[in-house]
């Protein structure tokens, strides 16, 4: 299979580089034209796959028109997004694909081309699916009535529409229930899709990943009805991965196959708080704040589990633009930091995954503008995350380390960079400690009582700089 070659996005990218063999992406892109010539420069291709979240929210519905103004669309939020504290990089402003509408599906066939020219393998598209009624439905008809050539794969966000944008229960927009039959017509509506020779399939099983598995009746028993439902229809079955989100601890409760590690869920406790604090500007902010540099440690130092699990990353996060006065915010996030991230990924992939059909390392996310986690150019990095991604989808062979020796390797260049930037990181990554299962449980949980939660935080907080 050939590298790929530069597209329009990339020699645009080129072209505007002062000296071009410095460009970021002509160093990761250019130099190769196959993998034949790979190896003899000493580069070997990374079998590790990058499937991104994809959200479809950017164009307009009637009912977010109804629910918040009328021609509402994700880029709504995005553009009214301010700072909060000194440095706060808000707003994103996109940059290559701009202020796009996903009823084009020329936008699609954009995007996808970029993203399969920088080395991301494939979409993860959410599915929004309510008890037979469809939602944010239209840019995935386009993509399935489209000759786009981009795998991908389905994840059912089957959790609240909610005023507040997070699936709670309260100021519900559009509730999550579940009726009788729906597993068989939850199947029967997305065969379409999983019968698609572009879909993602693991052992020539289609992926379905589920957001929120616990959040249904019977988890195991849905799971058994998807996949008889998926035979009858004449599919091999189904390879159903669960994302780890704070209810479950383990794919094999409810009977999938695989867990879709999915951050900042689980990395956004205390013990991830940066130090220093920056300096806010909005009096008015509640939020959260988490170090960058703290949450890739956590990543990093994650025991293998005794089932399947699909490592996750993120570019950063901020929800600034969903929640201005009380958004979670990561800090210190850089394309470099990123890149160090995802090279240990890679080699933990490697090892754990050799031979496997399913090498999955999922991003979070591909467009997610209102959450600040977005693979997409913008104003601020430009193509900086997607060069990290084309850059670490080649490996020379001094970097094919084992997981330990990875993991060395990624906490020296973190320090590194930091240090080079002006900034060096104060604590010894290698040895931090996360918040144990059972506290990141009793932590959700206590988010519905907030007064509470911000006290319990704080002696938490306290309490873990004394021990550690």
């Amino acid at each position: 299979m050939d590298l790929p070659r530069p597209c329009s996005f990339l020699m645009f990218h080129m072209k505007n580089t002062t000296d071009l063999t410095d460009a970021p992406a002509f160093k990761a892109l250019s130099g190769h034209r196959g993998d034949a010539a790979a190896d003899d420069a000493g580069y070997t291709r990374d079998t590790s796959k990058l499937i991104a979240f994809y959200l479809p929210q950017y164009h307009r519905v009637a009912e977010n028109s109804e629910w918040w103004g009328p021609g509402f669309t994700e880029w709504t939020n995005v553009a009214r997004a301010r700072p909060n504290f000194d440095g706060h990089h808000q707003p994103h402003i996109p940059r290559e694909l701009g202020f796009y509408d996903l009823d084009r599906v020329e936008t699609m066939r954009e995007q996808a081309e970029l993203a399969r020219e920088y080395g991301v393998h494939g979409f993860c598209f959410y599915y929004y699916w309510f008890s037979g009624r469809r939602i944010l439905e239209r840019p995935l008809d386009n993509f399935l009535a489209s000759d786009i050539d981009m795998p991908f794969c389905l994840c059912w966000a089957n959790e609240n529409w909610t005023r507040t944008w997070d699936g709670d229960t309260k100021s519900v927009l559009l509730e999550q229930k579940y009726a009788e039959g729906d597993e068989e017509r939850f199947i029967q509506d997305i065969h379409p899709f999983l019968s698609d020779p572009r879909y993602i399939r693991v052992d020539d099983k289609p992926l379905l990943v589920v957001y929120r598995i616990k959040e249904l009746p019977d988890p195991a028993g849905s799971i058994q009805k998807w996949r008889k439902e998926a035979e009858r229809l004449g599919l091999p079955g189904l390879h159903v991965s669960v994302v780890d989100f704070y209810d479950i601890s383990d794919p094999r409760e409810v009977g999938a196959d695989a867990m879709v590690e999915f951050p900042p869920h689980k990395f956004n406790g205390p013990q991830n708080c940066p130090d220093p604090l920056p300096d806010l500007t909005n009096p008015n902010f509640r939020g959260g704040l988490i170090d960058y540099s703290r949450v890739i440690a956590q990543s990093m130092l994650r025991p293998q589990p005794p089932y399947t699990l699909y490592r996750g990353i993120i570019p950063s996060w901020d929800n600034t633009a969903r929640r201005q006065d009380t958004g979670t915010i990561i800090v210190n996030a850089t394309p470099e930091f990123f890149g160090s991230w995802l090279k240990f990924l890679r080699a933990y992939t490697r090892e754990t995954r050799p031979g496997a059909s399913d090498p999955f390392i999922f991003v979070n996310a591909w467009n997610e503008w209102g959450e600040g986690c977005h693979l997409e150019p913008d104003v601020q990095w430009g193509l900086g995350y997607l060069d990290e991604v084309a850059r670490s989808s080649y490996i020379s062979s001094e970097d094919l380390l084992p997981v330990d020796q990875a993991r060395a390797a990624a906490f020296r260049r973190i320090e590194q960079i930091a240090a080079r930037d002006g900034v060096p990181i104060k604590t010894d990554l290698s040895k931090h400690v996360p918040m144990k299962p059972h506290v990141q449980r009793i932590a959700h949980a206590m988010q519905k009582y907030p007064l509470l939660h911000k006290i319990t935080r704080k002696l938490y907080r306290a309490a873990h700089a004394l021990l550690h």
